[in-house]
């Protein structure tokens, strides 16, 4: 399945829902849910179960466990021609995606981590840096860093330069959202704790980060900044996703500058969810990130951004996430989750 975090027009101003999406159109699960449940419940009662079991966020469903996807896969089982109503007391169940807006999957995660998990990125990135060799605890254990998840934007989004930095990148990357709660999860259940994948674009400031990241502390202005962290553009849960090696670009203005595979990971992500979970317990709506590809960013290839670039990261089995670069005013960055 495909979900999505989309924002619709109603009567009272935008709306945000939780989507199943099955491109052209999208189901708003919680009033099908809540359809189905009253074919043969009290009206209000369907209403109220199905704000608890199956809410019309993304964070509420994670958090709703595993009486939260049988519903989900309840409604997904009915929804085929004709089985869903048109409209449930006035508003739509199924809309055109061209009449919607998407956000990103998870508009505010819990945590944001991201680590360094392909070899041939961290080797070309430690040359840049002017040293040969990756440092050995690279391969010890997989480091990573925290991002601010009030920085994160979806599809379509303006990523607003920072006015700081003089070298803006991209890096071509993907991750998991988490589904479960867990602590000291052992490597060989991690895979039960993914609710699902998606894409990862984790905009940086490297002029920024390069003085930043001499004092050994981890980047922070040179990452993390407003509109700098792209999720999108659906949550592919892993039955779809599956466990092959999908492909990964990264087009600039159409021109394609990166390409990599998943499969190419060092570390898996059933790694890093063992190790971030060692007497610390993760989260439903945490997110883990891949770190960039190899050739995934400009500072591999010796190219940056600028203003008026558009960027176009796709993964295999996810799709594609598009975003432009420009230059903002500080009043004009808004909320665009």
């Amino acid at each position: 399945m495909r979900l999505v975090t989309f924002e619709a027009q109603s009567p009272w101003g935008p709306m945000r829902r939780l989507g199943l999406w099955r491109s052209p159109d999208i189901l708003d699960v919680n009033a099908a849910y809540r359809a189905l449940l009253a074919r043969t419940e009290d009206v209000g009662f369907a209403e109220r179960y199905a704000a608890v079991v199956l809410p019309a966020d993304m964070l509420g469903y994670l958090k709703a466990g595993q009486r939260g996807r049988a519903a989900l896969a309840e409604v997904d089982a009915h929804w085929t021609a004709g089985s869903t109503p048109a409209h449930l007391a006035g508003w739509p169940v199924t809309f055109a995606e061209t009449d919607v807006r998407l956000l990103a999957p998870l508009p505010r995660p819990n945590t944001l981590r991201d680590f360094s998990t392909f070899e041939q990125h961290q080797a070309r990135v430690t040359r840049a840096k002017g040293n040969a060799e990756v440092p050995a605890v690279w391969y010890e254990i997989p480091v990573y860093w925290k991002a601010n998840p009030e920085n994160v934007v979806g599809p379509e989004a303006e990523i607003c330069w920072p006015a700081y930095a003089e070298q803006l990148d991209y890096e071509l990357e993907f991750g998991v959202v988490i589904g479960r709660a867990g602590r000291d999860i052992p490597k060989s259940q991690a895979a039960g704790y993914i609710a699902g994948y998606t894409i990862f674009n984790d905009i940086s400031a490297r002029d920024r980060q390069a003085k930043e990241t001499v004092m050994t502390f981890g980047p922070a202005k040179g990452k993390d900044f407003d509109t700098s962290k792209i999720l999108g553009p659906c949550l592919v849960t892993p039955d779809e996703f599956g466990t092959g090696s999908q492909r990964m670009t990264a087009r600039i203005n159409g021109e394609q500058w990166s390409e990599g595979r998943t499969g190419d990971m060092h570390w898996s992500f059933a790694d890093l969810i063992a190790y971030v979970s060692e007497s610390e317990t993760l989260k439903p709506g945490d997110f883990l990130g891949s770190g960039a590809c190899g050739t995934g960013c400009g500072l591999e290839l010796g190219r940056w951004l600028q203003p008026g670039d558009v960027m176009e990261l796709s993964v295999e089995g996810i799709g594609t996430l598009r975003n432009r670069v420009v230059r903002c005013q500080a009043s004009a960055v808004g909320s665009q989750a």
